[in-house]
């Protein structure tokens, strides 16, 4: 016995099939608690733990980076497990809707902000991916109530050598290693200008048809068709 109504629960009153499955409405009810939100929690405190560790004794023991390098790592891979939990195992809360993408960012933009203050990282680099991240953010709130555009493989690849880039920056790397980090850094810039700039076309198209088809809901022309567009946030290009 939970003590929950089957009401509350989700579900419509009927006795669950012994031995069976749950649910669709059952399942829908995630609990806060699940693999994909502890994930994102995780990387939320692992932030000022990677701004710790990188910037201890100065910022440049090579073994306090080697330490904050392994802390970065692990954010990068729960960010590529928790939002694939959430919708293959139907675990997507309004918790992880909103604390994905700041997890994300915030990972990111500690170590653009410390690998500059360290002079490793020029400042323009920083405040160009800085910039776009900001502008998609602000972007995606200005076009939600139309659609949310699907993640591309051009944004894939971009959060794939963000994440790259970043990370050899990290290390305390020297000789042909540190010349390849500068290619890496130079394409991880790159794509970041361009997928951006594909973001905004594709949000002011979206924006113009949303807006097209509800005026002519208004004129009373017939129901307002579907704009292409996931409305699931965690799908949403990073």
């Amino acid at each position: 016995m939970t003590g929950v109504p089957a009401s509350a629960a989700g579900g419509s009153g009927a006795k669950p099939v012994r031995g069976g499955k749950l649910g669709t409405a059952a399942v829908n009810q995630a609990s806060l608690w699940n693999i994909a939100n502890l994930l994102t929690m995780l990387r939320l405190v692992l932030v000022p733990g990677f701004v710790l560790l990188l910037l201890h004794n100065g910022g440049y023991d090579p073994a306090w980076r080697s330490f904050a390098w392994a802390a970065f790592a692990i954010a990068m891979i729960t960010d590529l497990f928790d939002g694939h939990l959430a919708r293959t195992y139907n675990l997507v809360t309004d918790f992880g809707k909103i604390a994905d993408p700041i997890a994300d960012k915030a990972i990111m933009g500690a170590a653009l902000i410390c690998l500059s203050y360290l002079g490793d990282l020029p400042w323009w680099v920083t405040g160009v991916i800085l910039f776009r991240e900001l502008g998609i953010t602000l972007m995606r709130f200005w076009v939600i109530r139309h659609a949310v555009i699907p993640a591309s493989r051009g944004g894939k690849m971009k959060t794939l050598a963000q994440g790259t880039a970043v990370g050899m920056y990290v290390l305390a790397l020297t000789g042909p290693l540190a010349t390849l980090r500068f290619w890496v850094m130079a394409v991880a810039v790159v794509l970041t200008v361009v997928t951006g700039l594909d973001y905004v076309r594709q949000a002011v198209v979206l924006r113009r048809k949303g807006l097209a088809t509800e005026r002519a809901a208004a004129a009373g022309a017939g129901p307002v068709p579907e704009v292409t567009g996931s409305r699931d946030s965690a799908e949403a290009e990073r």
